[in-house]
């Protein structure tokens, strides 16, 4: 088939209209040729429909001549369509692809319109061409040849995004989305690059978001190079600005990468502070309206401040305080720098009585744990415990979680050793039956030993005493003595004791 190609004109000199005009003389002669092939019919058959596919495919590029693409693109078939007697059936599937692949690139490339921009100079800047030319790369041809594209794309961004801006179409952006997705890590970090500079524009938002640039961008997010996880989270962080888009990422699983690249180090931590993340985490714990924007927000407090001196004391000097009495977990990492009149002053205790109230089991958790770190004088104890605590942490015993009822009963044990505390637990009905309970000596059961201290403390009232017995507690108190749980021996001895007593003044 490669018969009587070459007739002395070369290719790099001939026009746009000349090689066009070549290829449809061509193609005649190459159905003709393919039809008498007896060998691999149904190959031939499949490769004589992908030709007969070509004339109208030259005959909308024949309008537009004056484009480098077109003359590039009828190149490309009289190369790879005639190039020779296909004797072997991988060379035929190989020809297939390649006109498969060809027959997509023109039609895409006729589609974008770049062609009919290149016949009216006059109203397109050459600089503006180069760019449709440029985006139309970014959808044909090669892997090497979009790599091209978008590293030119990058340096044309640099100097004029406006018109890049002004260029861009939804197709352009469908394009440059499919390439987030590049088995090459370079091609993903050049592309990242450019839809974070589009991202930031804020004028093709609703594409981004209609080509599903989400789960792509995730990904990065999650495992790209420093560079694409630093390109990608600033185009999330501006898509976020519009509430339903902020919706979407969350629903596409956005959330949690984003908080862990709070972990990496402390040099990440640092820049994104420098960032202003610290007010901004802080603003969306205020106000923030989106389902679990503010435990999120929290959270990325959280891992900021872990093991980062200044960051904590940026996050105190801004009235971070207030707003993370809320969501505690945060406020963990700062209580042991801040004094208790500074902890006073911010109206911690009662905003410490509001989530043990009202707030989420998870954020009462939280306060429970702050109130075991926090009271470590009696006379915090003792404010704590005037401030209306020990009721709702009595009432923390009852839940159905385990680890909320063994940081209510460690807090509790810790709250009881202030005598003031000791009698206000007394008074509590339910505080001898809820702590009972938690004597139960399965190991799901975590909160036993504090269960333990806590009676302990009460033994020395006859009324709680005789409770404890009534509610079962010395069965209970064996089996846990016999597991050598701490204190479990001697409070059974105690009731065991007045057990015996009581008997003695019955006779």
């Amino acid at each position: 088939m490669g018969e009587g190609i070459g007739n002395g004109v070369s290719i790099d000199v001939r026009s746009a209209e000349e090689s066009l005009s070549y290829a449809r003389e061509l193609v005649p002669m190459a159905l003709v040729k393919a039809r008498e092939v007896k060998g691999f019919l149904s190959r031939w058959k499949m490769i004589v429909s992908k030709l007969e596919q070509i004339p109208s495919c030259l005959s909308d590029l024949s309008s537009h001549q004056k484009n480098g693409l077109s003359i590039e693109l009828a190149d490309l078939r009289l190369k790879e369509k005639y190039a020779g007697n296909l004797k072997m059936q991988s060379d035929l599937d190989a020809l297939l692809g390649k006109l498969d692949l060809n027959l997509r690139d023109v039609r895409l490339l006729i589609k974008t319109g770049v062609l009919s921009e290149a016949t009216l100079p006059e109203l397109e800047t050459a600089g503006r061409c180069r760019i449709k030319e440029l985006f139309a790369r970014l959808q044909i041809g090669h892997l090497e040849e979009k790599h091209k594209a978008v590293d030119t794309l990058v340096e044309v961004m640099k100097e004029d995004e406006k018109s890049v801006l002004l260029v861009i179409g939804q197709s352009n952006v469908a394009a440059l989305v499919q390439l987030l997705t590049a088995t090459s890590p370079r091609i993903r970090e050049k592309t990242v690059t450019v839809i974070c500079s589009i991202a930031e524009s804020g004028s093709c938002e609703s594409w981004l978001v209609s080509e599903g640039f989400f789960p792509p961008l995730i990904r990065l997010v999650e495992s790209g190079s420093t560079v694409g996880k630093e390109k990608a989270t600033i185009s999330l962080q501006r898509l976020s600005m519009n509430e339903e888009t902020a919706r979407a990422i969350i629903g596409h699983g956005g959330v949690r990468p984003l908080i862990e690249i709070c972990q990496i180090g402390d040099s990440v931590r640092q820049i994104l502070a420098e960032e202003g993340i610290i007010k901004v985490m802080i603003n969306l714990l205020d106000c923030g309206i989106l389902l679990g924007s503010k435990e999120h927000a929290a959270e990325c407090l959280q891992n900021l401040t872990a093991s980062n001196e200044n960051l904590r004391r940026s996050v105190i000097s801004k009235n971070g305080i207030r707003s993370l009495l809320v969501y505690l977990d945060a406020l963990r990492n700062l209580v042991s720098l801040v004094s208790t009149d500074v902890l006073l002053s911010h109206d911690f205790l009662p905003w410490l009585v509001y989530v043990l109230k009202s707030g989420s089991l998870g954020a009462q958790k939280a306060a429970a744990s702050t109130i075991c770190r926090v009271c470590t004088s009696s006379e915090m104890k003792k404010l704590v415990g005037e401030s209306g605590c020990i009721t709702l942490l009595v009432r923390m015993l009852e839940a159905k979680s385990n680890n909320a009822r063994e940081v209510a009963a460690q807090a509790l044990s810790s709250l009881v050793t202030v005598s003031h505390n000791c009698r206000e637990f007394k008074k509590d009905d339910e505080t001898v039956p809820n702590l009972v309970q938690l004597l139960d000596p399965s190991p799901q059961n975590t909160a036993k030993k504090y269960a333990v201290s806590c009676l302990s403390s009460l033994s020395s009232s006859k009324k709680c005493k005789k409770l404890m017995i009534s509610y079962g507690s010395i069965g209970y108190l064996k089996k846990l003595s016999e597991m050598e749980t701490p204190g479990a021996k001697k409070l059974l001895e105690r009731l065991e004791r007045g057990k015996l007593r009581s008997l003695f003044v019955r006779k």
